[in-house]
């Protein structure tokens, strides 16, 4: 299992719309709308890296109001 959390950059005004968009996809652990640089950063969690690069460019990336992403792999450090 791979982890990764999104920062999301929207449109003024649309992070609420963007956060209610991304909550019901399949993959998304959490959604949090937070302030600073980013507007919402999303948990996800898929199989493998392929599952994740699909969850991330063709359904996240096309919610409507995302202006950019940033994407940070989890890593577990021993």
């Amino acid at each position: 299992m791979v982890q990764a959390y999104i920062l999301i950059q929207t449109e003024v005004g649309k992070a609420r719309d963007v956060a209610s968009a991304i909550h019901g996809l399949n993959g998304v652990v959490r959604v949090d709308a937070v302030t600073g640089p980013y507007d919402v950063v999303v948990l996800t969690e898929a199989r493998n890296i392929d599952e994740l690069g699909q969850l991330i460019v063709s359904k996240v990336q096309l919610v409507p109001g995302i202006t950019r992403t940033v994407t940070c792999s989890v890593v577990h450090l021993q």
